[in-house]
């Protein structure tokens, strides 16, 4: 008997899918580029996108505690959705001094990451021991410096931190569109050529 081959329709569905996804992966890179030109405005913006969520997650919050009224946690929930709203409000007012105070909590993230992972790779000594303790030098380094040139610092920190992690994720997209719009389309010609139908399948010569 022959071979079932899968439909060309779906193939191309596929195929149209991992090209939607390089599409996305191209507008994240164009993105991750201009925000790393633009670092001003790409910490603001973040600050500003920052801003509203937080703001309408209080909001979607205290909605969903209002419904839930009589369970234990209202209180808790109302307090915790106050909380939300009232950030998101002194970010979208003051997103300057919200981008510093932010940079300052990343700084200090860090250098104790950094001294974490120093520390651990010393004790420790395993077989990554010298990938943790580059990461944990790179880390302390990397928050000396936030911390020295710190508040201008925070004019461009987030943004460029936002922009490289756009940039990096378009480029996974790209590859992954590219990549899966090749293994269709090579699967779909294997399947679909003669020599896949097999010995079974007899063809009739014309006479």
């Amino acid at each position: 008997m022959a071979r079932s081959t899968p439909p060309r329709g779906e193939a191309a569905k596929l195929k149209s899918g991992f090209g939607r996804l390089a599409a996305l992966g191209v507008i994240l890179v164009v993105a991750g580029l201009v925000g790393l030109f633009y670092t001003g405005f790409a910490t603001l913006t973040t600050m500003v996108l920052f801003g509203w969520l937080l703001l309408i997650g209080g909001v979607v919050s205290l909605l969903h505690a209002v419904q839930a009224r009589h369970s234990n946690f209202f209180w808790l929930a109302v307090i915790v959705a106050a909380l939300n709203i009232a950030a998101g409000v002194v970010v979208l007012r003051t997103p300057e001094a919200a981008a510093e105070a932010l940079t300052m909590f990343a700084a200090l993230l860090f250098l104790t990451g950094g001294m974490f992972r120093l520390v651990g790779s010393m004790v420790v000594r395993g077989p990554q021991f010298g990938v943790t303790l580059l990461q944990g030098v790179l880390g302390l380094l990397l928050g000396v410096l936030v911390l020295i040139t710190w508040p201008s610092s925070s004019q461009y920190v987030i943004g460029a931190f936002l922009s490289l992690t756009l940039l990096f994720d378009g480029l996974g997209l790209i590859a992954t569109g590219y990549g899966g719009r090749r293994i269709v389309g090579m699967v779909s010609d294997r399947l679909t050529s003669p020599e896949s139908t097999g010995p079974g399948v007899k063809t009739v010569q014309p006479e």
